[in-house]
């Protein structure tokens, strides 16, 4: 199995890394929320959950189709079809790695299919791919993985940024809302009231604190949610 490198585009690139290399670019902790790279990434989290529930639609109808005809002659064509037509998935996926993750891995070598002896022997041969097995699996075990990645990416981004700039828009819960702050809650039990509103100027600015702090950590949080389809992406790709 080969690996090839892409060309360095960004001031500094990351070592190699098991099988690939990593071309993407070091940004310093302070400049992560606001560097290109981050939001590549986060682009590419994003994309990966409808890809996901494509491809994990298509493993699962491929496999119980081809396993229910296994009774005929019908189920081995089916499955070595669906494993030909995970190869073509998997390479969508290396080349989705190369773009947004900065991940250059090496297909696998092409499959030998005999043309002359025979259609059969050509079936043989696709439901002896281990590369094919190994992308059917990808699209299997990938799914609930970005299915987390894209709630948590996505609840720590709007969450973080929404916080962080609550200094800025905190004046309009007083002024057109009617609150003497955000509410946090307001309820009444047991004939007595229980609220809590963010009022004075250093709950406000607590609250902005919070916030740019999950602003600042949510790069690190998608650079080690991405790390997952890094490694997936080398080792049952590649």
């Amino acid at each position: 199995m080969s690996t090839s490198t892409l060309p360095y585009t960004a001031s500094a690139a990351a070592p190699l890394q098991g099988r690939g290399s990593s071309r993407r670019e070091h940004v310093g902790f302070w400049r992560a929320p606001f560097a290109a790279v981050t939001y590549r990434e986060i682009g590419h989290v994003l994309v990966s959950l409808p890809v996901a529930i494509a491809g994990f639609g298509f493993a699962v109808s491929a496999i119980a189709l081809g396993a229910g005809l296994l009774v005929t002659v019908l189920g081995l064509p089916v499955l070595a079809a669906a494993l030909a037509a995970a190869r073509g998935l998997g390479a969508a996926e290396r080349r989705r790695a190369r773009t947004g993750l900065g991940l250059d891995v090496a297909g696998p070598a092409p499959l030998d299919v005999p043309r002359d002896k025979g259609r059969w022997a050509g079936v043989r041969a696709r439901l002896a791919d281990g590369a094919g097995w190994r992308a059917l699996l990808f699209q299997l075990v990938m799914f609930p993985w970005r299915v987390l990645s894209f709630t948590l990416s996505v609840t720590f981004l709007v969450t973080g940024w929404v916080v962080a700039l609550f200094p800025t828009y905190s004046w309009v819960f007083h002024h057109y809302v009617g609150w003497p702050g955000y509410r946090l809650y307001d309820f009444t039990s047991g004939g007595e009231r229980h609220h809590y509103y963010i009022t004075s100027p250093a709950q406000v600015l607590a609250v902005g604190l919070v916030g740019a702090v999950l602003v600042l950590l949510t790069p690190k949080l998608i650079r080690a949610l991405t790390g997952v389809d890094r490694a997936a992406v080398r080792s049952l790709l590649g």
